[in-house]
């Protein structure tokens, strides 16, 4: 179907329902960002593939808004005769609407898709318009026609060696956790939360392998989990044990209104629990607690067994990274190579290991221009072939049962110019001084963010993105609370957490430069009193390209962390390559 016959079809429905517009975000009832099809509403309505973005559809416009990473790519998918494009950064929605609704109208949203947070934000600033938020049955489902099924894959048990902790163990201390809110129980909406927390993982969606499913945990650490009993089998419900209760997804409605009747107190999120919960709930008459989710935390916080496999998937991935970029040296120094063949080889490498799950989000493979297209992803009307004098940028992870990945790296093809080599030392001096930052306990992400892109600012230079964010253990490779980011809003970093540190520049139309690694939060010392200061231990372990770098900008200091972390990255690879592989590895960690 064409996207204006949906348009015309969305408009119908808005009238139907009596209302004057809907809005609709890219994430489903569990807050993924990566949805599977029969979610990706944002998609089928107006084409654009990316994990960012949101639509508001009113009788006579519609627009679509998403974050600087994507304002590119949406550019190429989203058809602009239809929507108006906004940078989200610049132009949110909620004030887009302000603008163009009237007193006394009224704007549609799906209740199981926005937060109370999130829709609270769009009420207030529509609010002083006049303008309404009505709750509505979701009008894209009412409209696709063929919908995909559901997915349905089955359940399955982390090891204890990966987890690192018993789920009895973390269930007893959510419980208590919830207890000291006030709350009898905690909604747990987030599949992360529910997987972490059960020591469960699963292949319904794409890149996070998880189950999508949500729970109820009370304060002993009982819990009720939804999900069919059919995806569960005899060794994953001997898993659970008495005090997990396995329940169809069908029962979750009538179990918060029983909470309600019973007059519980019920923690539930604002910022990651869909309002649909709090509003079942307080109809029933359940008191709403407050309260960050509470495994949000301790899911973040990797303990030493996560920790160790985590280590262990970064040197096992690093290998394969460096396997294809051995290849690619070899293989454009004697014909074309296009992009995607790029993704096809990178998929082969890691699919050596028999540890390899899939890739932890779509490999990012962009040459020259399509470098400067922050979330860029190959396809066949855009593929393109690597070309001498340009730069190459390729963003991709992997999951492993024991850590999640995500590395960048930016390699010239044949030599780089000048304005390569210095654009690329700026961000690598940025790189180098997130990975060299020591900070008071309770620091957060936005005070380092600056530390990153000074050097680009020194000549008018940034980039339109964070410079980190948090990652799971074989879960999401976007994981909260921890970032560093301009932003702010952010959680401090504590020992153990995971974030990324990835400094980029972008130059529309020409290239793309992106460095990155991920780092762990560390204890480096103690300051005054006995306060602890912190830092980063860096994981990811594969070569910075220096044929990009102009050894004249970097600082002794700079010189001695890059040559030292080559060295390290040396001794931790060489045993996994070949001898032709090691002698290009030699090669890229010489010291400058």
């Amino acid at each position: 179907m064409a996207a204006d016959q949906k348009l015309r079809d969305i408009r119908y429905l808005i009238d139907k329902y009596n209302i004057n517009g809907y809005i609709q975000p890219l994430n489903d009832a569990y807050m993924s960002e990566y949805p599977p099809g029969c979610f990706r509403r944002l998609e089928w309505l107006c084409g654009f593939s990316g994990s960012a973005g949101s639509v508001a559809v009113l009788n006579n416009k519609a627009a679509f808004f998403t974050d600087g990473r994507y304002t590119l790519q949406a550019q190429n998918e989203v058809d602009s005769t239809l929507f108006d494009q906004f940078n989200s950064g610049t132009l949110p929605m909620e004030k887009w609407l302000a603008e163009h609704m009237q007193p006394g109208q009224r704007i549609g949203f799906d209740p199981t898709l926005y937060t109370r947070d999130a829709i609270s934000r769009i009420q207030k600033a529509v609010a002083q318009k006049g303008v309404e938020c009505v709750p509505v049955d979701n009008l894209i489902d009412r409209a696709w026609k063929n919908r995909p099924p559901e997915p349905d894959s089955p359940v399955a048990v982390l090891d204890l060696n990966y987890s690192g902790e018993a789920a009895s163990a973390k269930r007893k201390r959510i419980g208590e956790a919830v207890a000291k809110t006030g709350a009898d129980a905690a909604v747990l909406a987030v599949p992360e939360s529910v997987n972490w927390l059960l020591n469960i993982r699963g292949r319904d969606i794409e890149h996070t392998p998880v189950v999508l499913t949500v729970a109820i945990i009370d304060v002993n650490g009982s819990v009720k989990l939804y999900i069919s009993l059919s995806r569960c089998d005899g060794f994953v419900r001997r898993h659970f044990g008495g005090s997990v209760e396995i329940c169809e997804p069908a029962s979750l409605y009538e179990d918060l209104q029983k909470l309600g009747m019973r007059g519980m107190k019920v923690l539930c999120d604002p910022q990651s629990t869909p309002l649909w919960y709090s509003m079942v709930l307080q109809e029933a008459g359940a008191t709403v607690v407050d309260g960050t989710d509470p495994c949000q935390l301790p899911k973040a916080i990797k303990n030493e067994g996560e920790l160790k496999g985590i280590r262990e998937a970064h040197i096992r991935d690093g290998v394969a990274v460096s396997k294809l970029l051995c290849w690619l040296d070899k293989e454009t120094a004697k014909r074309p190579v296009t992009e995607m063949e790029v993704c096809q080889k990178l998929l082969q490498v890691r699919s050596l290991n028999s540890l390899f799950v899939e890739p932890s989000f779509s490999t990012i493979s962009g040459s020259g221009p399509n470098g400067a297209i922050v979330h860029y992803r190959a396809t066949p009307a855009t593929d393109r072939a690597l070309k001498s004098g340009e730069l190459f940028l390729l963003d991709s992870g992997g999951q492993y049962p024991d850590g999640t990945t995500d590395i960048t790296r930016t390699v010239p093809i044949g030599a780089a110019s000048p304005e390569h080599k210095d654009r690329f030392t700026r961000v690598l001096k940025g790189h180098i001084a997130i990975a060299t930052a020591q900070f008071p306990q309770g620091t957060g992400g936005s005070q380092l963010d600056a530390f990153a892109r000074q050097y680009l600012w020194q000549e008018g230079l940034d980039y339109d993105h964070g410079t980190g964010h948090g990652v799971g253990h074989f879960l999401g490779v976007h994981e909260g609370p921890q970032r560093i980011s301009k932003r702010g809003g952010d959680a401090p970093l504590m020992p153990n957490m995971i974030v990324s540190n990835e400094p980029g520049y972008y130059k529309t139309g020409a290239y793309g430069i992106r460095i990155e690694n991920l780092v762990v939060v560390t204890e480096k010392s103690k300051g005054e009193n006995g306060k602890a200061y912190l830092g980063f231990d860096t994981l990811t372990c594969v070569p910075i390209d220096t044929r990009v770098v102009d050894s004249n900008l970097l600082t002794q200091s700079e010189k001695t962390w890059l040559n030292q972390y080559h060295a390290w990255v040396q001794e931790k690879l060489s045993p996994g390559l070949d001898e032709p592989e090691r002698v290009w590895l030699a090669a890229r960690c010489a010291a400058i």
